[in-house]
């Protein structure tokens, strides 16, 4: 093929690719424009000039938000935690409380109620999503700068050769600015206000206020040309001011910062504030020279957003006097300048070792005088923790494996009771938890979990971290014997076995509590387990319809004083007593009160008439869990589930077990191989006598 012929292809795949660009996307962000351009788009958007604090608490609101009730108390669940930006690879499950905390500091520090002066510290055990909350943040103001809501600008100054400004080289003719400030700031402070008011950029919905000067080196650039041009501040920004698209991007440094200590000795604050460019005093002929300084600091680049603060309580002191004039002033201080503002939200997090260091360091008043501190817990609601394992482990992510039913809840079973305080009274962990997943339990209330919660204060700030569970998760997804398939056993073994060597659990005592709670898993799984297996069993419709049928045709009789009709025989029939205690007795229903379960099932029914709707027998649970356990209790021996564990089954049992095993792949969510192991383990547990009567 010709040289020509191969450019001619290339240019073809290259033109394919670049129609998939958003080329009117990339002009509006790249947009720039005049001083006078920008005051026109601020009039038509006052918002462009918000802060940091009240572009991110609109950031968050922009998502939506959803109300709902839990155990009578009113909660909001922020939609931008579920971290649709990223297809929820981070998003937080089971946080709402603290999350509402979190946004109600944010709001309050939007209003300039005081909270912006303080240091925004997430506090509590590792692996608790501290870290996730404030990545999900800076992401979420990555993507909302290049939002037409969220857009925020900047400016540079042009033209500077002709007034000495472009360095010795004179080749420095373009200077942004280092700390992308607000265009505002250009207009001087003595008369900004009024400058802002009299152009009535304000507007109903938003009232502008910028606060703070230029940075040194722009404040420098501005005051040589204010010189030179006499004082004609308009002729300044015509001549020499463009002001363009800011677009936030922790990977380019802009808007976002993120410090992480390092070896106290090694610590610097110019980290945090910048340092001297030595290269450039040549260029300009001075250190004192603002334009020779690096405006590259954690605090200056994070300017108009974030600042993170990793484990920031490991900071060494002169780092901390830092961090307190930049949340209480919102100033900072770079090397041989002066105070230079900044407007940012200061964001740190802490394990509770570190925590308590700061309580007992009297030297550290003043920080813990400027912190609002949030507690972040582990996840205290089972449901939510299970979330969390199905993001990780789902179909698409373990290709070619098979999760067992309950596997992933057995597991968050575990990490859920290690976290949970005991509790006094007739109370088990195990019910505790149940309560707090919104199950209901007789003698308990809504009030109960509240009062519970209430006098449990340590509450998921100890226990098991969700991370530990995702790595033995993983070691049974790679150490699974054959076939493909893991079960909850295979993961409670795993979580027992690294109990042995778990670095942060050294206390043996603590050790025999956590294997002890893998035993009550164990049981618990066992239960779920056989009721499943005996649903299976009495999954037969047919059958299970006509003893329905027969039951309510039996308690329609008893309540009304009637007599039944047989259907074999012909004749009237007091109504079969022994049938009807035969299916009440399955859900521990008493000889006293079988009247009382009778006549509420016939007003179930009446109810439903009313409404116009037919009764079917699943759609009361109680009665539903009667004639599944009454219906296993007359098939089961004639399936001859205890079998299973001898070497030979006969032809006709083990067709009546595949049809057992295929209601359980169907309705349960088993694979062939699962199911096979459940009707195995369930079968040895009858084969014990286990089963109740």
């Amino acid at each position: 093929m010709s040289e020509t012929g191969h450019e001619s292809k290339g240019q073809r795949h290259i033109d394919r690719i670049a129609s998939m660009q958003d080329y009117a996307l990339y002009r509006d962000l790249a947009w720039d424009g005049s001083f006078e351009d920008y005051l026109a788009i601020v009039r038509k958007r006052p918002q462009v000039t918000r802060n940091a604090f009240q572009r991110v608490y609109d950031m968050i609101i922009s998502y939506g938000t959803e109300e709902y009730i839990d155990n009578k108390k009113k909660l909001v669940r922020y939609n931008f935690f579920k971290d649709e930006i990223d297809g929820g690879r981070d998003a937080i499950f089971g946080l709402d409380i603290p999350l509402m905390r979190l946004v109600h500091v944010l709001r309050a520090a939007s209003e300039g109620f005081g909270p912006e002066k303080r240091v925004i510290l997430l506090h509590g055990p590792v692996g608790s999503s501290k870290s996730t909350i404030a990545r999900l943040l800076k992401k979420g103001l990555e993507a909302y700068s290049r939002s037409q809501d969220g857009a925020l600008y900047t400016f540079r100054w042009v033209g500077l050769k002709d007034h000495g400004l472009a360095g010795k080289d004179g080749d420095g003719d373009v200077f942004p600015c280092p700390m992308h400030e607000e265009p505002l700031r250009l207009i001087p402070p003595d008369w900004r206000a009024k400058a802002i008011d009299e152009l009535g950029l304000h507007n109903d919905q938003f009232k502008i206020k910028v606060d703070g000067d230029l940075d040194p080196a722009c404040r420098f650039i501005f005051k040589k040309l204010m010189e030179d041009y006499k004082g004609d501040w308009a002729k300044v920004v015509e001549n020499h001011v463009r002001v363009k698209r800011l677009l936030v991007s922790e990977k380019d440094r802009v808007g976002i910062g993120t410090f992480q200590p390092k070896d106290e000795k090694n610590q610097d604050s110019t980290e945090l504030t910048g340092d001297i460019n030595y290269r450039k005093i040549a260029e300009y002929g001075s250190d004192s020279d603002p334009r020779a300084f690096n405006f590259d600091g954690e605090f200056n680049i994070a300017n108009r957003g974030i600042v993170e603060f990793v484990e920031v309580l490991k900071l060494d002191v002169a780092f901390l006097y830092d961090l307190l004039g930049a949340s209480q002033e919102h100033k900072i201080k770079p090397k041989k300048f002066s105070q230079t503002d900044i407007d940012e939200v200061i964001l740190g997090h802490t394990n509770e070792a570190e925590y308590k260091k700061l309580l007992n360091n009297e030297f550290m008043e003043a920080l813990r005088d400027r912190t609002i501190k949030i507690d972040i817990p582990y996840i205290t609601r089972l449901t939510e923790e299970i979330k969390i394992y199905e993001k990780d482990f789902s179909g698409s992510k373990i290709k070619g494996k098979h999760i067992a039913p309950h596997t992933l809840e057995v597991a968050a079973m575990f990490a859920v009771l290690s976290r949970l305080e005991q509790p006094k009274g007739q109370l088990t962990t195990l019910q505790k938890m149940k309560l707090y997943d919104g199950k209901v339990l007789p003698g308990y209330t809504q009030d109960t979990v509240k009062e519970l919660r209430k006098t449990s204060k340590r509450e998921g700030l100890d226990g098991i971290s969700p991370r530990y569970v995702q790595d033995k998760i993983s070691n049974a997804l790679v150490d699974e014997a054959g076939e493909g398939t893991i079960n909850p056993f295979m993961v409670l073994n795993e979580l027992e076995k690294g109990l042995s060597h778990h670095s942060l659990i050294t206390n043996e005592e603590q050790k025999d509590r956590f294997r002890k709670m893998i035993g009550e898993v164990k049981a618990e799984y066992t239960e779920i387990v056989k009721n499943e297996v005996q649903r299976a069993i009495s999954a037969d419709e047919e059958a299970i319809n006509k003893l329905a049928g027969n039951y309510v045709d039996n308690i329609k009789a008893f309540t009304l004083k009637e007599k039944v009709r047989n259907k074999y025989t012909g004749h009237d029939e007091e109504p079969d007593e022994r049938l009807m205690r035969s299916i009440e007795e399955k859900i521990d229903v008493p000889d006293n009160r079988k009247d009382d379960f009778r006549r509420e099932i016939m007003n179930f029914i009446g109810a439903l008439a009313i409404e116009g709707k037919r009764f079917e027998w699943h759609t009361n649970d109680r009665l539903r869990r009667a004639l599944e356990l009454k219906l296993f209790e007359d098939q089961k021996d004639s399936i001859k589930l205890k079998t299973l564990v001898s070497a030979v089954v006969d032809k006709e049992t083990q067709e009546k077990i595949d049809v057992i095993k295929a209601r359980l792949m169907k309705y349960f969510g088993y694979n062939e191989v699962s199911a096979t192991d459940v009707l195995n383990y369930v079968a040895s547990i009858f084969a014990r006598g286990d089963a109740k009567e």
